[in-house]
């Protein structure tokens, strides 16, 4: 195909199955084929964004010619060694937010069955063990939580994740790659697939922008984004729009 495209994946719960074990999340097989065939194109570029943190994402992510962003795109980590950081002061506005946040995050993820993951730029907590009680005792701490610092909250498959700083979606790391990469939207070159909504909030504005997108699942229905059923529909899709073949093995 001749179409110059930019294809931004979101990583857990898209490329990777999600896993009651967060730290042994990896590709899926067939997704790390297509993420390899997709780079291997002729005028393709293939991202991966993740709320995780840019070092994690590296580890999981070992394939060559691929755009890493972490921390929701505060980060990223280019195909050819460099390590770009988006303008915000960063480094000391989080030794200042982190602190207090997470003591009060702390006190919240006691309820039994509550897990809390402190992704460095965000912090998530996981209620895959938890009751339909211990969830209901959750949400409502969380409406009633007056943080110190203004923040953001998303939901996900069994998450609330709560971004650092408000300023900060997946609309953000689009934005900032597409702004680096000099990129003319103009032309529906940018493809998001994701599966919750911080991925929304992107695919929102690529939609807008002429661009497509393709939600997993369809807990966070994305006016004008395909739904697909699981991360190999969402690979069979694909193959389908850049003339791969879309037999999985």
């Amino acid at each position: 195909m001749d179409q110059e495209r930019l294809w931004i994946f979101d990583f857990d719960g898209t490329l990777s199955p999600l896993v009651p074990d967060r730290e042994r999340a990896q590709l899926h097989p067939e997704c790390k084929r297509l993420l390899e065939a997709l780079a291997s194109l002729p005028h393709q570029r293939v991202a991966v964004l993740s709320s995780r943190s840019l070092e994690d994402l590296i580890s999981r992510v070992p394939i060559e010619g691929v755009y890493l962003g972490g921390g929701s795109g505060i980060e990223w980590y280019f195909p050819d060694g460099r390590h770009i950081m988006s303008d915000g002061n960063w480094a000391e506005r989080l030794s200042r937010t982190r602190g207090s946040l997470l003591h009060d995050l702390d006190s919240i993820a006691v309820i039994p069955g509550v897990e809390l993951e402190d992704k460095k730029w965000s912090v998530a907590l996981h209620t895959r063990n938890a009751t339909l009680q211990a969830k209901e005792q959750l949400y409502s701490r969380i409406i009633s939580w007056r943080p110190p610092h203004p923040v953001r909250i998303f939901s996900g498959p069994e998450v609330l994740e709560i971004q650092l700083f408000p300023e900060v979606d997946k609309a953000f790391g689009v934005r900032m790659l597409c702004q680096i990469l000099n990129l003319d939207l103009s032309s529906g070159t940018v493809v998001y697939a994701g599966d919750d909504e911080n991925d929304a909030v992107a695919m929102r504005w690529v939609i807008h922008r002429g661009g497509n997108a393709l939600m997993v699942g369809s807990s966070f229905p994305v006016a004008g984004a395909q739904i697909v059923k699981d991360h190999l529909s969402l690979v069979e899709q694909i193959r389908r729009m850049v003339g791969l073949d879309v037999t999985i093995a």
